[in-house]
């Protein structure tokens, strides 16, 4: 009796601390989650991130685009192999981005702190299979299988009124360089619309009025060259690049009327001109005698431009029509401009003129020119451009745009003190008849593009687009044109050139 009396007993605690352990294995219960909450404060898509008071907004978008007879973004055949129109030339463009948007916004006792950034993933198949360009891989690294690379867009943080950081300048209008058009090179204005890196103010005044004033570095978007005309050049230029060093960030502001009938902006940019030195070498490369040749004076440029938005006009819902002009001295890029670098142009096509090979036209863009031991020449630039944007329907809707801008180097080619004629006095080539040396040039476009949104956020568009170079040299020359075009008589002629761009884009 007393040993299943102790059976019992040891059975019942071997229970008591099995039960025991299985109670100390249960999970304790978890805290409740705190599931993403919406934030209403700054419009659609925001929501805040947990554990805080910031709200976050992910998005951007997906694109592909293919131009034809032209390079990425309908960018028009005006210079290198398809401007020559030689067997380097691809005879289309592809690229394919995604970009992703960052956007952020906290509440403040000084109003609202954003940050916003953009990057954007994309590869192209636009490189050149010429060795000149690419040395002797014959590619671009950047456009190899599985390759391609990160382009970083705007990344900057508001406060107070204040912006810091790669944001569009001051200067620019709401729509940059896009009034209606899908392609990047639109020429007549100014283009920060991929950002630039500046601090600016704004004020709001009411009533839709608004003034910025800003600080803006000008190294990579607003310069375009100031020619060292002492140095060789070839035949579609004179001289070599010899900026100086960044001195001084440009001054940039504006004053904007926006309401419910449209926009006004009145914009103004002051920019330094400084050189390197007055004795360079190939490609204005710096030589040991350099630094003891001296350097012209600094002179400052700059640029003024007025913009005109009217909303909802009588053609249809949602129509506008958008223009903008610009004048600038010793500040070309403001007027010759895209999204990227400012271009100069060269191109060729063929001649009715039985002394020459083929026909060229080309056009430097330049701030200035100098001539060693003489002051820097300011170059004037002024354009326009604008787009009519119609739609159809809740579907389909279509831009009509063009532009038109104008480099001007002042002066004669006879008159040695002035631009013109310092720019011509060290052009040499073997002149031929009828010839007139005049480095001025006006460009002109024109082009038309529709889209499809077939659903929300999903465009299909086909842009066809027109290039026009009004040169104005004239008569016959002999040219060492670059190769692979020979040294051999041109005949200096106006050009033209269309591209089509097709684009699919997802919006997210």
């Amino acid at each position: 009796m007393k040993m299943v009396k102790s059976l019992i007993l040891g059975s019942a605690a071997g229970l008591i601390a099995m039960s025991g352990a299985q109670a100390a294995d249960l999970p304790v219960k978890a805290k409740a989650v705190e599931y993403v909450r919406i934030c209403s404060l700054y419009g659609a898509g925001f929501f805040y991130i947990p554990g805080t008071d910031t709200c976050i907004k992910l998005g951007g978008y997906v694109r592909i685009d293919t131009t034809f007879n032209g390079n990425i973004y309908g960018g028009p055949a005006w210079s290198s192999d398809l401007g020559q129109g030689n067997r380097y030339r691809d005879y289309f463009a592809s690229r394919s981005r995604m970009a992703l948007t960052v956007d952020t916004r906290t509440a403040t006792e000084y109003g609202v702190v954003r940050t916003f950034g953009q990057g954007d993933f994309q590869f192209n198949n636009f490189g050149s299979s010429n060795p000149a360009v690419t040395g002797a891989a014959g590619s671009n690294p950047l456009n190899t299988p599985g390759g391609g690379y990160v382009a970083v867009e705007m990344v900057f943080i508001q406060f107070a009124g204040f912006t810091f950081g790669k944001s569009s300048s001051a200067f620019a209008t709401p729509w940059n360089g896009y009034p209606g058009n899908n392609n990047s090179f639109l020429m007549g204005g100014h283009d920060t619309v991929t950002g630039v890196n500046n601090i600016q103010y704004t004020a709001q005044f009411g009533n839709g009025v608004s003034g910025t004033i800003g600080l803006a570095d000008p190294t990579v978007f607003n310069r375009t060259a100031v020619l060292n005309l002492g140095v060789a050049a070839g035949a579609t230029a004179a001289g070599a690049n010899a900026y100086a060093g960044t001195h001084s960030p440009d001054v940039v502001g504006n004053i904007r009327v926006d309401q419910a009938w449209g926009l006004f902006q009145i914009s103004g940019a002051l920019h330094e001109v400084s050189a390197s030195y007055n004795i360079l070498g190939a490609a204005g490369a710096p030589t040991a005698l350099s630094e003891i040749s001296g350097h012209p004076d600094t002179k400052w440029g700059g640029a003024v431009s007025a913009a005109l938005q009217i909303k909802n006009i009588p053609t249809g819902a949602g129509d506008d029509f958008k223009i903008d002009a610009t004048y600038a001295k010793g500040d070309t890029k403001q007027v010759i401009s895209t999204s990227a670098a400012s271009p100069s142009f060269a191109m060729f096509s063929g001649t009715g003129n039985p002394a020459a090979y083929q026909s060229i036209g080309f056009g430097q863009t330049a701030d200035a020119v100098y001539v060693p031991g003489g002051d820097i020449k300011l170059v004037d630039a002024w354009g326009v451009r604008g787009a009519f944007n119609h739609n159809w329907d809740p579907y389909w809707s279509t831009s009509l745009w063009g532009s038109y801008a104008s480099v001007r180097y002042n002066g004669s080619a006879l008159d040695l003190t002035s631009a013109k004629g310092q720019w011509c006095a060290n052009y040499s080539v073997g002149k031929g008849a009828g010839f007139t040396c005049n480095p001025d040039f006006n460009t002109a476009q024109v082009g038309v593009v529709t889209r499809w949104t077939p659903v929300k956020n999903l465009t299909f568009s086909a842009e066809v687009g027109a290039f026009f170079l009004d040169q104005k040299m004239s008569g016959i020359a002999t040219l060492a044109a670059a190769a692979p075009k020979p040294t051999t008589v041109y005949e200096f002629k106006d050009q033209s050139t269309v591209y089509l761009n097709v684009r699919a884009q997802r919006n997210f």
